[in-house]
């Protein structure tokens, strides 16, 4: 396995891409997972002398067999940068590692590969919604600049489609721990519907859940007026 390198909207040196290989080491992250496929690490640049002291952002991406865990800093130059990314990475690779261990032989699924274990489990695309129900609506896309508008808006500045297998409340704050969001979006596995976790304060969270209104859905439905026309 390599390291992938690459700078947005900046010029990666070849200084620092050694660099990346020697703080980045491949045999201890290895020890830590052994599934590893690939770890990326983009560099970007701040260009608002504003934020000097933050203005190179590196972020490391490591997947695996297991879930994602990205780790992300900035700082005055892409060194110091890629030294506290670097940290943060290990901190969530340990962590993975001491709980897959603490719980060895109880035969658990990672939540990444419960799709390929569980027949009809839902793969939902970045909008919540049912891949196979996106497919079936075509909304039509125009550009505006540099972004893209699908319908009559709003603007999407950027967008992520994830695999989002269910998964119970205590395994979604664990997964948003590792990606280490302050939310995080997923499938819940005792009521099948859309959920999101968050962090509030210290070690408090919240948890947000969506239930479908079947009134409110019957209201708005098309044979709706034609049932009370009739």
């Amino acid at each position: 396995m390599d390291i992938v390198v690459k700078g947005r909207k900046t010029e990666v040196p070849e200084r620092f891409r050694k660099h990346v290989a020697e703080k980045l080491n491949l045999e201890k992250i290895q020890k830590l997972d052994a599934k590893v496929i690939s770890l990326d690490v983009e560099v970007s640049k701040e260009p608002n002398p504003r934020q000097a002291d933050r203005s190179d952002r590196v972020e490391i991406t490591l997947r695996s067999r297991g879930p994602v865990i990205r780790a992300e800093a900035a700082a005055s130059d892409p060194y110091a940068a890629l030294d506290l990314a670097a940290e943060k990475l290990g901190t969530r690779l340990r962590k993975q590692h001491d709980k897959r261990f603490s719980r060895r032989g109880a035969r658990r699924i990672p939540a990444a590969e419960v799709a390929e274990h569980v027949p009809g489990a839902a793969v939902l695309n970045g909008n919540g919604l049912a891949a196979a129900a996106e497919e079936a609506g075509q909304v039509p896309t125009k550009k505006v600049g540099s972004l893209e508008v699908q319908g009559e808006g709003p603007l999407i500045v950027r967008e992520k489609t994830h695999v989002a297998a269910p998964m119970t409340l205590d395994q979604a704050l664990y997964e948003m721990e590792l990606v280490g969001h302050d939310f995080y979006l997923f499938v819940d596995s005792e009521t099948k519907e859309p959920s999101v976790v968050y962090r509030r304060h210290a070690y408090d969270y919240g948890v947000i859940h969506l239930r479908t209104d079947t009134m409110i859905a019957q209201e708005n439905s098309p044979e709706a007026g034609g049932t009370l026309g009739g």
